[in-house]
C-alpha cells in the first residue's frame, strides 16, 4: 500500500485518532477547534469524524474532472496552521458567503481566519450545513 500523502506532498505526522488530534493542539488553539468540532458534529452528526492527512476531517464525496481524474476527499476539514485556523470546505462554492465574512481570508474551498471571533458563527454554520450536503455525493464540473 503506498504511503499517504497530506497537502503540498509532506507526510503527514501526528494523532490519527480525532479526540487525540484535539488533545495534541497547544492550549491556545486548543478551544476554538474543540467549538468548530463541537458545531460540526451538533449541525452534521451523520458526517463520519476522522483524521485525514493531517486535518481533523468528517464525511466523504467523490470527485471527476474535466481531465478524467478522480477521487474521494472530505466534505469539511479543520486545520490548526502556525498563523491561521482553516476550514476547508470541500467543493462548495464561497462567494455566497464572502461578503458576510470580511476578517476571514477565503481561497477556493477554504476560510482561514486567526481567531474564531473573527468569524460570524452563524455563516460558519450555513457554510458547514452546505458542506455537509455533499456527503457521498459524486460531484463533476
Amino acid at each position: 500500500m503506498a504511503e499517504q500523502k497530506g497537502m503540498y506532498g509532506q507526510t503527514p505526522t501526528g494523532p490519527t485518532d480525532p479526540d487525540a488530534w484535539l488533545a495534541a493542539l497547544d492550549d491556545a488553539r486548543r478551544p476554538q477547534l474543540e467549538e468548530l468540532d463541537a458545531r460540526i458534529r451538533r449541525l452534521a452528526p451523520a458526517l463520519r469524524r476522522y483524521v485525514d492527512r493531517g486535518f481533523l476531517s468528517y464525511g466523504r464525496y467523490s470527485y471527476r474532472g474535466r481531465s478524467g481524474r478522480s477521487g474521494d476527499w472530505m466534505c469539511l476539514a479543520i486545520a490548526s496552521n502556525k498563523q491561521y485556523i482553516s476550514l476547508y470546505v470541500g467543493p462548495i462554492s464561497l462567494e455566497p458567503f464572502a461578503a458576510r465574512l470580511p476578517k476571514a481570508d477565503l481561497g477556493r474551498g477554504c476560510i482561514r481566519f486567526k481567531r474564531l471571533s473573527d468569524v460570524d458563527l452563524e455563516v460558519v454554520d450555513e457554510v458547514i450545513i452546505a458542506s455537509a450536503a455533499t456527503d457521498g455525493q459524486t460531484i463533476t464540473p
